[in-house]
């Protein structure tokens, strides 16, 4: 491990919070920006020299693969929380405990999930309404994707060990490379070749494969501050603990994503050009809410640490140092969301239809922009004291409560339009927002009294 990475590893419990806690988030922006990108040069090539029908299969298909990647992501959440106590609090020991349990339940679940996505991936397209110009090359896309899970988990996981550690620097080195691959292959395939859908994922899949290539001859070469011995994949215990802290996370994450699934479904019936649109906005969320997903992830490590050496107090001071510098960059989204949803539209696409359907939805959802600053880095907050179930609930509950009903209801008003159905979004982020500073001040209570009983 160099100096610096130990400076920042000790900055994370001593110290002042910002300049650490924005030097672990930085990295962690560019990875975000770097897999939108990812995803967003799919649809970019897609849109530029393929039909709409393309388009469509691209927006639904990366949707329904992101569903199943969210299980992954919220697993290794729960690996990042456990490492990071294991961190602060000086075990090793069990730190190879962790990693040597998330190495095999990670394996079953990358076999088990490419089985299961290959052969139901034509029901998953009929549940979506996907438009009938548009089946067979949204079934191809997931097809070919989901026999990439494999590479999908590993890299996943690698850097779920890194950000536990407190390095956010070389998980932003993996996807770096994993996106140049992507973008190369994406124009040979899909400008020169005119492979359609099924180019863009071919060129995802090999880019994945790559990366995580990569990432181990990395580690190989830089090795990780604790070592991880046969006696440790003897040891059962830790794929429980994963098991019990990133569990809620990924089910609230995939269940959250089925979520939007519906409400693509509801919009796809509303036909081609508003199937496309919601596509190119739903692309566009991943970029813009880059900066709270970030600190959101950020927050996990830092207060997961804090909280392992015994120091709450400071893990709940790192909360709102990060919620006051992600509302800034908020504000910031939601003006450029409401003003110029057209002009962020026509990065994706170049039919004006399409573009003015992604404005309008855009004008509408506007306002989460607002609200998930606060809410991100609350949920990254709870994450990092392993209040993940809450972390279940409050999603669910906002979700499937709020954001589906209203959607399905507005779409069925009288001359109903893609803004009027996107109103349903800002109103289920308040519902996130207020039952986050419920939950919130309740834990402080919950603290107050423990504090007295220890005195």
């Amino acid at each position: 491990m160099s100096k610096q990475e130990r400076y920042q590893e000790n900055s994370f419990l001593s110290g002042p919070i910002a300049a650490p806690l924005i030097y672990f988030a930085l990295p962690l922006m560019l990875s975000l920006l770097l897999q939108a990108l990812y995803g967003g040069v799919d649809l970019a090539v897609v849109g530029r020299f393929s039909p709409t029908e393309s388009v469509s299969a691209v927006a639904t298909g990366s949707q329904v693969m992101q569903s199943a990647t969210v299980i992954v992501t919220g697993l290794t959440m729960g690996v990042t929380v456990l490492l990071g106590k294991a961190m602060g609090a000086q075990k090793p020991e069990e730190a190879g405990d962790i990693v040597a349990g998330q190495i095999k339940l990670f394996a079953l679940l990358a076999i088990f999930m490419t089985a299961f996505m290959i052969l139901f991936a034509p029901q998953a397209t009929k549940l979506m309404n996907v438009p009938a110009e548009a089946v067979d090359e949204t079934v191809r896309y997931i097809r070919i994707c989901s026999g990439g899970m494999i590479f999908i988990t590993a890299y996943n996981g690698i850097s779920g060990i890194f950000r536990g550690i407190g390095n956010s620097r070389s998980p932003f080195l993996f996807v770096l490379i994993a996106c140049i691959v992507n973008i190369i292959l994406d124009l040979l395939f899909v400008g020169v070749f005119d492979m359609k859908a099924s180019g863009a994922a071919f060129a995802t899949v090999i880019a994945q494969a790559v990366s995580v290539a990569f990432s181990i001859a990395f580690i190989r070469k830089n090795p990780l501050p604790f070592t991880v011995e046969k006696e440790n994949f003897q040891r059962e215990h830790k794929i429980k603990s994963i098991l019990k802290v990133g569990s809620p996370i990924a089910l609230q994450d995939f269940l959250v994503n089925i979520s939007f699934l519906i409400i693509t479904s509801i919009v796809n019936s509303l036909g081609l050009v508003a199937s496309a649109g919601i596509g190119v906005s739903e692309k566009l969320y991943v970029f813009l809410s880059i900066v709270p997903m970030a600190f959101m992830s950020a927050l996990s490590a830092f207060v997961a640490q804090n909280i392992g050496a015994e120091q709450p107090e400071r893990a709940t001071r790192s909360l709102f140092i990060a919620q006051r510098i992600s509302l800034l960059f908020g504000v910031g989204m939601f003006l450029l969301t409401f003003f110029q949803g057209g002009l962020l539209g026509s990065l994706f696409a170049d039919d004006p239809a399409v573009i003015a359907a992604t404005a309008e939805y855009l004008h509408g959802s506007s306002f989460e922009y607002l609200m998930i600053p606060l809410t991100f880095c609350f949920l990254g907050y709870f994450n990092g004291r392993e209040h993940t179930t809450f972390v279940m609930a409050q999603g669910l509950a906002a979700a499937f409560l709020v954001r589906v009903p209203l959607s399905y209801l507005f779409s069925r008003l009288p001359n109903t339009g893609m803004f009027l159905i996107s109103l349903a979004v800002p109103i289920s982020a308040v519902a996130n927002l207020l039952l986050c500073v419920g939950y919130f001040l309740i834990l402080k209570r919950q603290d107050a009294r423990k504090e007295k009983l220890t005195r």
